[in-house]
């Protein structure tokens, strides 16, 4: 902000470059999913291996959190003065 960016270009910023992370986590999570789940699945009642409500609903939740947990620093990051940003070592 400090070199004329907007709040809204900030908060857009950091809000992509986490979900850019999470994305890969989710994708990578879903394949690690289907290889571990043929192993689990004798363990799990009533769910197979790559059972879609189990494997829709975590992933779902986990990019609410994710996006929650990226949201937060995003409006701190937008609301910092950019002179003290600026005077921090």
């Amino acid at each position: 902000m400090a070199l004329g960016a907007t709040p809204g270009a900030v908060l857009r910023l950091v809000l992509t470059e986490g979900m850019k992370l999470v994305g890969w986590g989710i994708v990578l999570g879903f394949g690690g999913s289907l290889v571990l789940g043929r192993g689990l699945s004798h363990m799990l009642f009533g769910v197979g291996f790559a059972d879609p409500p189990s494997l829709a609903s975590a992933s779902v939740t986990l990019t609410l959190v994710a996006l929650a947990a990226c949201y937060l620093p995003a409006v701190t990051a937008t609301r910092i003065d950019p002179m003290n940003a600026l005077r921090q070592n």
